[in-house]
């Protein structure tokens, strides 16, 4: 059970503008090829990493394969 703050963890516009483009070809490569990417995100506990596919990005979320969802304003980096 992870927790989710609600603060943004980015700080720049350009690094919330790369975590963007970042979803959008991952979830490209989840749905197209099905290929994983890693997502490096920040629960209440501090930074972690999950290699998995994405399934569907909204505007405020990211849903992964294994059912799982974290919020785009948690998320760090996207390493395809």
């Amino acid at each position: 059970d992870l927790k989710f703050p609600s603060q943004e963890i980015l700080t720049s516009a350009e690094d919330m503008a790369k975590r963007k483009n970042g979803l959008s070809r991952a979830l490209t490569l989840g749905n197209v090829h099905h290929s994983k990417v890693r997502i490096i995100f920040h629960d209440s506990q501090g930074p972690k990493m999950i290699e998995t596919t994405i399934w569907a990005v909204t505007e405020l979320r990211v849903i992964l394969k294994s059912g799982m969802v974290i919020p785009i304003n948690r998320i760090q980096e996207i390493i395809t």
